[in-house]
């Protein structure tokens, strides 16, 4: 979204023109194209957003926004607007990144935080109720870790005070404290933006298990390599590498090209590209996540 210097970064967005924009789809497409200058391809609508104090400007006593969330995917494109930037929702989620194992973060800032939020309850049930949230959002003890569960860690965090929006929104007081864990537990967002993109991340997440929209960011032509990592960038985890192929080749979601990677080092890369056959042939072509075994998260 636009760098407003000091000021948080936001998604692209604007106010629906009733005559201008025959649908809130074309409205949208209008807006991303004349804010980051991309074309979007696959969008679906996602969430209305309509929380009351969502936006400072209710808070002042202005109206009350309602705004209605799209997903698109887009492929990442040298030409944009000066006042854009791309920005890796791994910064503003660290605790969504298990690509190399437990995120840091959980182990050093967020479990004990959250153990002391626990802690903090008013009554027995309330405490019971906080350590069963916690479990189960962050697969501590015997839960296991739910990566769609992107949204609901958030809610959590931002609950509990630990994310940067809760001091914003007035939620908590603002402390020194406070504010070295917000640091840790990734960059704030405007408004109420960095909910809405744990909504679009859990959707995401959980849409590439049955349908092909990994291949809405990939280039035409790419190595299977290449399409393990972006489906792992976006699942947030490692996948077993030869499982995976094995799994693409049997779910015939791509076919060769006959072309080898011009890529320079390593060994030369067989090229593939999206079999779009498979859309006629099976209702739900989606990537399966056979997932490398990482190791639990500890309270």
């Amino acid at each position: 979204g636009p760098d407003g210097g000091d000021l948080p970064v936001g998604l692209p967005c604007g106010p629906f023109d009733a005559i201008g924009h025959r649908t809130l789809e074309e409205g949208l497409r209008a807006w991303v194209r004349e804010q980051t200058g991309l074309h979007l391809g696959f969008v679906e609508q996602l969430y209305t957003f309509g929380d009351r104090f969502r936006d400072p400007s209710e808070r002042a006593g202005g109206a009350r926004p309602v705004s209605v969330g799209y997903v698109a995917l887009v492929r990442e494109s040298p030409k944009q607007p000066r006042d854009v930037i791309w920005s890796d929702w791994y910064r503003h989620f660290p605790w969504e990144d298990w690509r190399s194992g437990s995120p840091g973060v959980i182990a050093a800032v967020i479990a004990p935080k959250l153990k002391n939020w626990i802690d903090q309850s008013a009554s027995r049930g309330d405490r019971n109720r906080r350590r069963d949230r916690v479990d189960t959002c962050f697969g501590i003890g015997e839960a296991g870790w739910d990566n769609e569960r992107v949204l609901d860690r958030y809610e959590l965090l931002y609950e509990a005070g630990l994310v940067a929006e809760s001091v914003a929104d007035g939620r908590v007081p603002a402390s020194e404290t406070l504010s070295k864990t917000h640091a840790l537990t990734g960059a704030r967002l405007a408004r109420d933006h960095r909910r809405i993109l744990a909504t679009a991340m859990g959707r995401l997440r959980g849409k590439i298990k049955y349908r092909p929209v990994i291949f809405e960011v990939m280039p035409p032509a790419f190595t299977l390599l290449q399409l393990q990592r972006a489906v792992e960038g976006l699942a947030g985890t490692t996948l077993h590498k030869q499982n995976f192929r094995r799994l693409v080749a049997h779910e015939g979601l791509v076919e060769a090209t006959g072309q080898i990677s011009a890529q320079t080092g390593g060994r030369p890369a067989e090229l593939f590209r999206f079999r779009r056959d498979v859309l006629r042939e099976r209702p739900a072509p989606g990537v399966r996540l056979p997932v490398r075994r990482t190791s639990k998260t500890k309270a």
